[in-house]
């Protein structure tokens, strides 16, 4: 696409594009899927003035639709190529059109309902840490700003119960206060009851059935973990079961939180109008990043519907940084999970390694333009797997 350019125009030249699998220190395991690596997608972006910036996804079919194949056909057939030559004139201008784009890539590039947030996600944090780099802009303004009441939250994975045992013993070592456990499809209440005896009562402790149950099933379980204390339950039942995950919100009485249900804001609008949960999960990779994210927690908020900041398993640091900037400008969120950092992974490919601290405080806020990390290039390249470029050679 051919763009006029004005003075102090700043425009995209290329992009290159890496299907990576930055390695795990353990297996991750729940009902709907078990991954060593990240699976993820990273995007570079570099301007005509030789800026460089990066953005990052982890597409998943159960959540947005996407595979990673999938996805990156996306971008480099259909999505980037569109992009060559665009210019912009202020960062401010960078933030208008990613904001008029939703979440998604304009309408001319891809049909709204093709599955495609993940992967606009990429594009979205590329286009802001680049031109933000360009444009001598952070991505926020962290004088003006905090996120010092944000408590991030510790997941303990489907496991073995001696497993479990030890994992709450080390979260309760380490201060964390909000807990989330995943559990399998049997639901099975008695280690609900081992974890709240070793957490203690003073731990919001939560759980996440990954689509796992039947309703009848999520009905029971849920009543049955109700006496410990457990109050929200993350996607019951199939993403598509809406009258299901009505009728729960109904019977129960309890927190039904929407994850696979929903990626951008149709899904979420089909979520208020039938009253099918009372909380939801936003993600920035499955949102469309960050800009399609802080709309959704906006409408889910003024929807009345208790908001969880989350992340996709095997995040780097770039991803990271842009949640803490989701985080600064204030939406209200009553849960937090991510910056799990080396914690998670063997080699984070961004630097500094952002890592919440002791009782899940959050690590300090990278400074500088764009969104304040650098990338390793070598690093990434040593672990990507795949590799495209669009654009200028």
């Amino acid at each position: 696409m051919a763009w006029m350019r004005n003075a102090g125009m700043v425009c995209v030249a290329s992009f290159e594009i890496f299907a990576v699998d930055l390695p795990f220190r353990r297996v991750v395991t729940h009902s709907a899927a078990s991954r060593s690596t990240s699976d993820s997608v990273f995007l570079r972006c570099t301007t005509d003035t030789g800026v460089v910036g990066f953005g990052e996804c982890l597409p998943r079919a159960y959540v947005t639709g996407e595979s990673r194949d999938g996805a990156y056909a996306l971008l480099r057939d259909r999505v980037l190529p569109k992009l060559i030559g665009m210019g912009f004139e202020s960062y401010s201008d960078v933030k208008a059109f990613l904001a008029d784009c939703d979440g998604k890539a304009p309408s001319g590039y891809v049909h709204p309902e093709v599955p495609q947030t993940a992967a606009w996600c990429a594009v979205d944090l590329a286009l802001l840490d680049t031109f933000g780099r360009a444009f001598g802009q952070p991505v926020c303004r962290w004088a003006t700003v905090s996120t010092g009441n944000v408590r991030y939250s510790g997941v303990l994975a489907a496991t073995n119960p001696r497993a479990l045992t030890r994992s709450s013993v080390l979260f309760r070592l380490y201060g964390l206060r909000q807990v989330k456990m995943k559990v399998g499809w049997k639901g099975d209440w008695t280690a609900a009851r081992r974890v709240r005896q070793v957490l203690g009562a003073g731990t919001d402790l939560r759980v996440d059935a990954n689509m796992a149950w039947g309703v009848e099933q999520a009905a029971r379980a849920m009543s049955e973990m109700a006496p410990f204390g457990i109050r929200c339950f993350e996607q019951p039942v199939k993403a598509e079961a809406l009258d299901d995950m009505a009728w729960l919100v109904r019977e129960t009485g309890l927190t039904v939180m929407a994850d696979e249900s929903f990626c951008d804001h149709r899904s979420l609008e089909r979520l208020i109008e039938r009253n099918a949960c009372t909380a939801v999960n936003v993600r920035i990779s499955k949102c469309g990043g960050l800009m399609g994210a802080l709309r959704r927690c906006r409408e889910a908020r003024q929807a009345g519907l208790l908001v969880q900041a989350g992340c996709q398993v095997g995040e780097s640091s770039l991803l990271s940084a842009a949640q803490l900037a989701l985080l600064a400008q204030g939406p209200d969120v009553a849960h937090v999970e991510g910056s799990f950092g080396r914690r998670l992974l063997r080699e984070d490919v961004a630097e500094p390694v952002l890592q919440f601290g002791y009782g899940g405080r959050p690590p300090r806020p990278p400074m500088g333009p764009g969104l304040g990390v650098r990338v390793d290039e070598k690093r990434l390249r040593r672990w990507a797997i795949r590799h495209d470029r669009i654009g200028e050679r």
